[in-house]
């Protein structure tokens, strides 16, 4: 049977369904209750999303969000500028700095490889990372990625890369269950494992 929803609401609930974790039902409600609220509530939020692509920047020297050229961790003169922590997505950086147990700077890759999804190395940051190595005084790579089998081919991927040069390489600590995610990491399983991180053979 056909929807009798009124088109427009048909049409956001379309677009609501691209976002993760969002299918028809939930989009439907979303829709709805969007339809509810006062236009001006509706207005703030189409605003902030169409702000989005204009006012956030990826960061030039380490692929994090930033407001700027440079986001704010590598901006910070007090960061320890010998350590570069390798995660997957700006979220486990918001979800490390959270924790407070780190004080170095970091490496986006912008994903892991995924030869199911497609996902090479030509699509992350792995030649910038490599980059980075040249140019700085890196004494430590510390790889966060989560430990899915994904995760752990591109740790072993990075290992690879970097393991001619002279510097440690290690890995977060087994504070973090396999399959989880960092972002969604509490900050004393967080700190467990950058205490417990080990170096990569």
């Amino acid at each position: 049977m056909q929807s009798i929803l009124p088109r427009a609401v048909r049409e956001l609930s379309n677009e609501l369904t691209r976002l993760p974790g969002i299918g028809p039902k939930s989009a439907r409600r979303l829709a709805i209750h969007l339809l509810r609220q006062p236009r001006q509530v509706v207005g703030r939020l189409g605003d902030a999303m169409k702000n989005l692509h204009a006012n956030v920047q990826v960061c030039s020297w380490c692929y994090n969000l930033a407001d700027d050229e440079l986001c704010v961790v590598c901006k910070d003169e007090m960061r320890e500028k010998s350590r570069i922590c390798i995660v997957e997505s700006p979220l486990d950086v918001e979800a490390i700095e959270r924790s407070g147990s780190y004080n170095g700077l970091y490496h986006v890759l912008g994903g892991v490889l995924s030869p199911v999804e497609g996902i090479t190395e030509d699509q992350l940051t792995m030649s910038e990372l490599v980059q980075r190595m040249q140019k700085g005084i890196v004494t430590e790579v510390i790889v966060a990625l989560n430990p899915t089998l994904e995760g752990e081919a591109t740790a072993r991927h990075i290992s690879q890369l970097l393991g001619q040069r002279e510097i440690e390489i290690t890995r977060l600590g087994r504070g973090l269950p396999t399959g989880g995610d960092i972002e969604f990491a509490d900050a004393i399983t967080l700190s467990a494992a950058f205490e417990g991180r080990k170096e990569m053979s």
